[in-house]
C-alpha cells in the first residue's frame, strides 16, 4: 500500500519540499506536476486566481485519489498531493503532485492519473481573476457538478 500525503494550504506551496516528501531508497523514478498560474485564458489577461474549497471533504478525496493510485499501480510506494487556497499569482503553482515507485511507467500513469480525479472529484473551485472582471470556473473533466457556494455571482440578475 502506498503512502499517501495529502495537504491544503493558504501558503505558497514549495514544489521540492513535496518532490522531496515522495522519495524512497526502493524508488527509482519520481513524476511530478505543478499546475501553475498562466497570465491568459481564451484571449483574457489573467491578475490571479482565487481557489476555495470544502476543505474536509477536500482533503478527504484527496486522500482517496492518493490510495487509488496505490490500488491501481501495486508497485506505487508514495504519493503526495498539495492544493494552495486563496490568491495564486501568475507563475505561482496552485497544486503539486509527486508519485514514486520503482519504474518511470507507474510513476507517470499514477501522476497523471491523480491530477486527472483532482479536476474532476474535489471540491476545490477556481475563481479567474481578470483585467475586465472576474468568474468562477468549474472543471471541465468535472464528472460531479459541486457548484461554489457563490457561482451564482457571476450571472447577471433578471
Amino acid at each position: 500500500m502506498a503512502h499517501v500525503e495529502v495537504f491544503i494550504t493558504h501558503e505558497p506551496l514549495d514544489a521540492h519540499a513535496v518532490v522531496d516528501s515522495v522519495y524512497d531508497s526502493k524508488a527509482g523514478a519520481v513524476s511530478s506536476f505543478i499546475g501553475t498560474t498562466r497570465d491568459t485564458f481564451h484571449g483574457k489577461r489573467v491578475v490571479e486566481l482565487s481557489y476555495d474549497a470544502y476543505e474536509p471533504m477536500a482533503l478527504q478525496e484527496l486522500r482517496k485519489v492518493g490510495e487509488q493510485c496505490g490500488a491501481r499501480w501495486p508497485s506505487v510506494l508514495r504519493v503526495a498531493m498539495h492544493h494552495r487556497l486563496g490568491t495564486v499569482s501568475v507563475k505561482e503553482a496552485s497544486v503539486v503532485i509527486a508519485v514514486s515507485s520503482p519504474h518511470r511507467a507507474d510513476a507517470i500513469a499514477a501522476c497523471a492519473f491523480a491530477i486527472d480525479e483532482l479536476k474532476a472529484r474535489v471540491p476545490i473551485w477556481k475563481r479567474e481573476i481578470y483585467e475586465d472582471g472576474s468568474e468562477w470556473k468549474q472543471n471541465a473533466e468535472s464528472c460531479c457538478s459541486i457548484p461554489h457556494p457563490f457561482a451564482h455571482a457571476n450571472k447577471p440578475s433578471s
